[in-house]
Formats: C-alpha cells, sequence, structure tokens
C-alpha cells in the first residue's frame, strides 16, 4: 500500500519527453513508481483528464523576510510552486549586526518595493550571522522548500559598516573577510551567492545600493571563496552599460570560481536591441564552455497601475498629495469631484519622479483589465488609442479607469519586453536553450507588480492560448520550469517525476487553468499591502508526497523545509531501496 497513488492522469514528467497516460506512486516523500501502478494508496487522487506535471522550481523570488514569519509562501505555493529560492538580487537580511538593521531594511523597501514598517514588525532578527538566519528559518515549518542565497548588500555591509553602504572601495583585508564569510555561509547550506550592479536599484531613501560599482577584486575575492567552499551558484543583475568590461567580468568570475552563473535579461524599451547582444555574447560564451545562464520573463514585465497601490500617473502631480494619504473611499471621493479631477489633470508632474513620470507618459503601453489580465495586448486596445478614436485626452481615461470598482482597479502597464507590442522577441528568449525561466519576483515589488503568477502564464498563455503567433510545446515548457530551473541550481533531487525524486507533483486540469485578476490584501505584519493572484485549474499541489492545496485551498500539511546546498540525483541503490 503506497502512501498515495495519482491515477490515469496524463504525465508530463519533466523530462521534455512526450506526455503519456499513466500512474503515479508515492511513498514516504518520494515517487516509489511511475505507469502502470498495480498496488493501492492510503489516499489517491483520480487524475483522468488532467495534467500531472513536477511542482514549479522557482529560482528568482524575495521571500527573505516572509519566510521567517509565515509558513506559507503564498502566492507561489498557491500557483504550483514546490520550491522557491530567495535572496536574489543582493538584498537580503543576513549577516547583519545589529545597528545595520534599519540599514537592510531600507535597502530591501527600496529594491524590491517591500512595505518597511512590514519588515520592522515581522523580521525577528534572532541572527547574525547568515548560518543563525537559516537556523531561524529552520525552526518555522513551511508548505514548500525554500533555499537561500548569500546577499551581496548584507554581506558589504556586514564587513564595512558604513562604508559598504556608502560604496567606498573595499580593502584587500576586507576582501579577504568577504571571501571567507561566502564560503562559510555556502559550507552552511547557502545554495548560492547574488549581487545587483543595475542603477535601477536603489534604497528607500534614493541611494544607489551598496553593490553597485563594486570593484573586480570584490567581485574575485567572493568567487574565490566560493571556489573554496566547492558549491554554490552565481545569480547577478546588471545593467551591461560597459558590455565588453561587463561580460568579461562575469566569464572570468565562473572560471574563478568554478560554479555557474545566471543574469538577469529582459528587453527594455531605452535599449531594445541591448538583450541581443547580451544573447550573442551568452551563445558564445556557452559554446566556449563556459557555465553561463540568462533568467528572463516569458512576458512583459508589468507593472499594475492603481489607487491602492505604488505606482499609477498621477502620483506625482502637485494636487494628489493633498489625498495621497487618505483612505481610498475618501480618495475616491475626492478624485470623482469635478473641479479636482480638472486641476489634477491639467497639472505639470513634480520634476523629482523621473520614473512616475515616464511611465505617466505612456499611455499608450496602458491597457485595462477586464475578466483576466491580457498579458500581451493589442496596442490597438491601448488607452492612447483609445483616446485617440474618441477626440479626448489620454489621461481622462486613464484618470476614470482608475476609479472603476471603487478605485480598486489596476490598469497593465507592460514595463519590459514590450517594445515591438507582442511577445515575439520574448519568444526567441524562451526558446534559446541558454536561458532559463526566471524573474518572478515572487514576494517582492507587492504595491506593483505581480508576476509571481508566470509558471502558470507559460501554460496557459504559451502552450493553449496565444493568437499572435506560434504556440510552444507543452513538454519542454514543463522542463523549463521544472528540471531546468532545478538542475540550474543544483537541486538535482527534484523537477522530475521519476522513481526516487522528491514526490513534488501538481495536477492541473489544463481546460481550466486560468490566472485570476491581481487585487491587494492587506494581511503582511502591521496590516501592510501586497497583490495577491489566484489561479482556478489546480486540482493538487504535493509537495514532498503531501497534498498541500486542493483546488486553490491550503490543507494542514506543511512539509517543506530549508533546503541547505545542492542536493543530489537519486542513486539507484536509493531508487531500489
Amino acid at each position: 500500500m503506497y502512501d498515495l497513488v495519482i491515477r490515469g492522469g496524463t504525465i508530463v514528467d519533466g523530462s521534455g519527453g512526450a506526455p503519456y497516460r499513466g500512474d503515479v506512486a508515492i511513498q514516504g516523500g518520494r515517487i516509489a513508481a511511475i505507469g502502470t501502478v498495480s498496488g493501492g494508496g492510503k489516499q489517491e487522487i483520480d487524475a483522468s483528464g488532467k495534467l500531472v506535471t513536477p511542482g514549479w522550481v522557482d529560482i528568482h523570488t524575495h521571500y527573505d523576510g516572509q519566510i521567517t514569519w509565515a509558513s506559507r509562501m503564498d502566492p507561489s505555493s498557491t500557483l504550483g510552486a514546490t520550491t522557491v529560492v530567495v535572496g536574489n538580487c543582493g538584498v537580503g537580511f543576513a549577516p547583519v549586526r545589529p545597528q545595520d538593521h534599519d540599514t537592510l531594511i531600507r535597502l530591501m523597501e527600496g529594491v524590491e518595493d517591500i512595505p518597511g514598517a512590514a519588515l520592522h514588525e515581522g523580521l525577528s532578527w534572532q541572527w547574525e550571522s547568515f548560518g543563525e538566519y537559516m537556523d531561524a528559518v529552520d525552526k518555522l515549518p513551511h508548505d514548500i522548500d525554500v533555499a537561500v542565497q548569500v546577499p551581496h548588500g548584507a554581506l558589504r555591509v556586514y564587513v564595512m559598516g558604513e562604508r559598504g553602504a556608502n560604496r567606498d572601495p573595499a580593502t584587500p583585508e576586507e576582501n579577504e573577510e568577504m571571501r571567507r564569510l561566502t564560503a562559510e555561509a555556502l559550507r552552511d547550506g547557502a545554495l548560492g551567492f547574488s549581487t545587483t550592479r543595475t542603477m535601477v536599484h536603489r534604497t528607500a531613501d534614493g541611494d544607489l545600493t551598496p553593490t553597485v560599482r563594486a570593484a573586480r577584486e570584490e567581485m574575485e575575492a567572493i568567487a574565490r571563496g566560493i571556489a573554496d567552499a566547492g558549491t554554490g551558484v552565481l545569480q547577478w543583475v546588471s545593467d551591461f552599460q560597459e558590455m565588453d568590461e561587463e561580460f568579461s567580468l562575469v566569464r572570468d568570475l565562473t572560471k574563478i570560481s568554478g560554479q555557474p552563473l545566471s543574469f538577469s535579461m529582459v528587453q527594455a524599451d531605452v535599449v531594445p536591441n541591448q538583450w541581443r547582444q547580451l544573447t550573442e555574447r551568452l551563445d558564445a560564451s556557452v559554446a566556449e564552455g563556459y557555465p553561463l545562464k540568462a533568467q528572463i520573463a516569458g512576458r512583459p514585465v508589468g507593472l499594475m497601475l492603481g489607487l491602492q497601490g505604488s505606482v499609477h500617473p498621477f502620483i506625482s502631480r502637485p494636487s494628489y498629495r493633498e489625498i495621497a494619504d487618505l483612505p481610498l473611499d475618501q480618495k475616491v471621493a475626492r478624485m470623482r469631484d469635478p473641479d479636482y479631477r480638472a486641476r489634477l489633470i491639467a497639472e505639470m508632474p513634480e520634476k523629482d519622479h523621473p520614473f512616475v513620470n515616464s511611465v505617466a507618459g505612456a499611455q499608450h503601453k496602458m491597457f485595462r483589465i477586464g475578466e483576466r489580465v491580457d498579458y500581451e495586448p493589442d496596442p490597438a486596445t491601448s488607452l492612447a488609442a483609445e483616446a485617440e478614436r474618441q477626440g479626448v485626452h489620454p489621461d481622462e481615461l486613464v484618470y476614470d479607469a482608475l476609479l472603476e470598482d471603487e478605485g480598486r482597479a489596476f490598469l497593465f502597464f507592460p514595463m519590459h519586453n514590450y517594445v515591438e507590442g507582442n511577445l515575439d522577441n520574448v519568444h526567441a528568449m524562451i526558446t534559446n536553450p541558454n536561458t532559463l525561466s526566471g524573474l518572478s519576483d515572487g514576494g517582492a515589488h507587492v504595491g506593483a507588480i505581480c508576476d509571481v503568477s508566470l509558471p502558470t502564464f507559460m501554460l496557459t498563455h504559451w502552450c493553449r492560448d496565444r493568437t499572435r503567433g506560434p504556440l510552444l510545446d507543452l513538454a519542454e515548457t514543463v522542463k523549463q520550469q521544472t528540471l531546468d530551473t532545478a538542475k540550474a541550481v543544483g537541486l538535482h533531487d527534484r523537477g522530475l517525476l521519476a522513481p526516487g525524486y522528491l514526490a513534488d507533483v501538481n495536477v492541473i486540469d489544463f481546460d481550466a487553468l486560468e490566472l485570476g485578476k491581481p487585487y491587494m490584501v492587506y494581511d503582511l505584519p502591521t496590516g501592510a499591502r501586497r497583490l495577491m493572484q489566484k489561479a482556478s485549474g489546480y486540482v493538487a499541489t504535493i509537495k514532498s508526497g503531501q497534498v498541500i492545496y486542493r483546488n486553490g485551498e491550503a490543507t494542514d500539511a506543511l512539509p517543506g523545509k530549508l533546503i541547505r546546498g545542492r542536493q543530489p540525483a537519486p542513486t539507484p541503490e536509493a531508487v531500489a531501496a
């Protein structure tokens, strides 16, 4: 008698091979048999007409705080993820000295748009070293597995104090200390190391992040620390403004560390062809033997513009300051006043909001959200195009759209990956064998972005619904966000439905799989906000053999664990046992 048997589903096993009909038997948290299973199960799930896939392995999230105060990694876990990797983009909360708590909170708040008040309230700070941080995470049960990475920003501030936060050059002695601490954290179970070098990432005070101009000597010292530990991955964010110099550094760090590196790649409006330059260098480097990958998003990196969120086109208008802190119902009432409406629309934005102002002037990339979000919208349906047809200024339509649903409506703004008004270039990124499905940013940008649903979108849009270009193969798409992502970070025990592998499984009604509209909830510590998104069609999500969600509803099971370091693939002996 098995613990659980999933009967008669269409198995998409994560290998990229053709789907087939069969059963999956689970025993002791691992897959015991697959194909035709004659034995019964203490529990059974009828998967007839349903897909049976591995759970999603999301390697780019920011639940660094949430994993210390919450057992559920929602919304990732409610959307089919069974493993998440945190500590990306060089931000996190360890190692840390007591006097630097606020510095790391301001860094996370600015870079990842996680409310500082929630972090102050939620973080216990029952740690200083990175190993102690992992111990604190390990004490709390979770619904899914979590892995952590050493964030460069926290490491630099820990070693250099205020000088580190101010981006002063590290001394040789400080570089050696960062090397030592990196190796120590990896030996304690950190999965990798991450850094950011982009000018876009700033603290809540508007300052550049501590790591943005870190010298080659510093990066090489850290890479030697990774080599000392003999394990780990590197995660990299950069503007690549000095393309040759920066890409040379990336290549050299993989040689020094002996470990793989992945970097973020999007198509930005201001440098629309940079992704092609990066792809050329990436492909050439891989051909030369460098272990490099680009993490890409399979849809636009999309802002949700709304009165409840962090960004909308009118927050930089002087008159908006009068109502910015009002409760939503009072804000809506004021905005419905015709005189106030006319005054706000007529005003020029304040000049100290360059990012917001660039968004506010791009009504051609603002789209209404209907019953569901169209993540590949026709430019002819934008509010700018609609305004032109009506003969009115686009701001008038934007203003009224924000007031819909009593001010709870959002507009979709494809910030990256949508220069040409379609996903053709994203298709080229996805189908490149040297890219990884990532950049969901689960747990981050909670007031502006809700891309955590990317794995679900990859199935619904790219494998079923797309009408503006070719579809993708379902089996390959499942592999890209299970086995491929797991292997990329050294988790060789998951991402594949095969005997001996972790029993991390999704049972999916593919025909009914749909993403709902993002909406705002106020359930972070202090009642702070965060965007949430649900999906229908997940019949069951299973983590280590235990059903953690049924039809979108949580069970009492919390089998998730802290992953400490790389995980080996099952051995033939273990499978036989």
